[in-house]
């Protein structure tokens, strides 16, 4: 074929056919991926799914999507607030509690404990360490 015998409707038409066949295989390793990350599942499970998508790849799509779908959508917010509480856990420890001491630093100010000379001084400190 010539490509000046190539029509808008047929270039439209090829788009389609390879945005839905891009989103298909972003679908089966999204489910690959789901298999994989399922700790409810065993083993045996596990490779059935696999060979059963592998095999029959629409039917066994289908059929996961129908059977596990909403599994699917628990384990991702599962494993995303895991990842959350990791991050946040790691940038606390890496503050080294800098937070906290500035809070409580800034509250004793407040109340008056401390005078404005020693909050700098020890702000500094804490900035420093």
């Amino acid at each position: 074929m010539i490509a000046g015998d190539f029509g808008v409707g047929e270039l439209l038409w090829t788009f389609l056919w390879f945005f839905l066949f891009f989103m298909w295989i972003s679908m089966v390793i999204y489910i690959f991926g789901d298999i994989i990350r399922d700790k409810e599942t065993k083993g045996v499970a596990k490779a059935f799914w696999t060979l059963f998508i592998i095999v029959l790849p629409y039917l066994g799509v289908l059929v996961y999507l129908i059977a596990r779908g909403n599994g699917m959508a628990e384990r991702s917010v599962r494993t995303a607030k895991a990842q959350d509480d990791a991050f946040r856990d790691y940038v606390q420890s890496a503050a080294g509690g800098s937070a906290q001491q500035l809070a409580t630093l800034a509250d004793l100010l407040d109340r008056g404990k401390i005078t404005q000379a020693e909050y700098d001084n020890m702000k500094k400190q804490i900035v420093q360490a």
